[in-house]
């Protein structure tokens, strides 16, 4: 118990100690309003178990299967566009940049993806490619236009994103509806070989959605830790997070590389999107207003500390909370308690210097 203390006490630690104790004091609160609200926090738990793992613990005992792969299949289908909007928003977090329009950036990932592949005559193993392509890079595009603002004329980037979120949303509703074969509320099927669907991969986990979207989810954590931790452009990306002025002193663009950081998260963004689009659905859907992928997307930052790792870990948290969602109401659960304790979640990552003065006290540091 001692070595543990002293673990959690350790100052070295405490990047990965705060998030836990923030999770673990969010699940606290929300168990507390659950037991006022009169129901069981255990029921939260046991749809949280079923929805990631697939495990009913009511079934134990009675002879019945206990564990469904689809509830496991569709749990991935859940993280894996949380998983790229929080690495979008942790990868503009590293160079100081504040990125909310990942959710815009998302948008249009999907929409160009779902025009590519609706409008462009090639065989698969093209058309495929450049689908993907093409989500990446209308994500990049869009990052691109607050980046570039911000180099160029200080226009503050929160402002701007939030605003082309709206731009996004209403611009790709106009023009999906102007597909052919359309309707008010979706587009054609999209053609198999333009999509990341899998039937080998939906019968392994008793007919879920789940696609290979998850390789791109690997290359895209890869990638983020690749470039910030072992290339000289990541390096100054952080010289520019930590202290601006101390990197222009040092002779690094910062203005060019914070127009490039939002770039880059943009593409992770889009190939969100793409995801969603080409992966989950197979067709492009007139949105009647945001999903909330880039907001979550902020939490996964926050929680995972801007890391690659640690947004993926924090991307599979948040669609643990999202995939029980279904389950928890179906038990009688309001979906109210996975927001509440998100929400509780990000406030308790907030008031992490208030959680290391409590250790530094613990410990017996003034």
């Amino acid at each position: 118990m001692k070595k543990i203390y002293d673990y959690i006490l350790d100052e070295k630690n405490h990047h990965f100690i705060i998030p836990a104790i923030s999770i673990i004091l969010g699940f606290l609160v929300g168990s507390i309003i659950m037991i006022f609200s009169g129901l069981n926090p255990l029921d939260m738990f046991a749809s949280i178990i079923r929805g990631v793992f697939g495990i009913t613990l009511s079934k134990i005992g009675t002879g019945k299967a206990i564990f469904n792969a689809r509830y496991l299949g569709e749990y991935f289908v859940f993280a894996m566009p949380i998983i790229l909007t929080g690495l979008s928003v942790a990868f503009a977090f590293r160079t100081g940049l504040f990125n909310i329009g990942a959710e815009g950036q998302m948008i249009v990932g999907s929409f160009a993806s779902v025009v590519v592949a609706i409008l462009v005559p090639l065989p698969p193993v093209l058309l495929l490619p450049l689908v993907i392509l093409a989500g990446a890079l209308a994500g990049a595009i869009w990052g691109f236009v607050p980046g570039i603002l911000k180099a160029k004329y200080n226009v503050h980037e929160v402002v701007v994103t939030i605003m082309m979120n709206y731009i996004a949303l209403f611009m790709t509703n106009y023009y999906l509806k102007k597909l052919p074969g359309s309707t008010n509320s979706k587009t054609v099927a999209l053609v198999k070989g333009a999509t990341l669907k899998s039937d080998f991969l939906s019968d392994i986990t008793n007919h879920s959605r789940l696609n290979w979207g998850f390789i791109l989810v690997i290359i895209a954590v890869f990638s983020f830790w690749y470039i910030i931790e072992k290339t000289t452009f990541g390096y100054e990306l952080k010289a520019v997070g930590y202290n601006p002025d101390a990197a222009k002193y040092a002779g690094i663009k910062v203005n060019s590389r914070a127009a490039l950081s939002m770039v880059i998260a943009g593409a992770y963004a889009g190939l969100g999107g793409t995801v969603l689009a080409i992966g989950t659905f197979g067709y492009g859907r007139v949105l009647p207003q945001a999903e909330g992928y880039g907001f979550t997307g902020i939490a996964v930052a926050l929680v995972g500390g801007n890391t690659a790792a640690g947004s993926l870990l924090g991307g599979l948290l948040f669609g643990a909370l999202n995939a029980a969602q279904p389950i928890m109401q179906s038990s009688g659960i309001p979906k109210d308690i996975a927001v509440i304790i998100s929400s509780m979640i990000i406030l308790f990552i907030a008031m992490q210097n208030g959680i290391k003065m409590l250790l530094e006290r613990l410990k017996g540091g003034k």
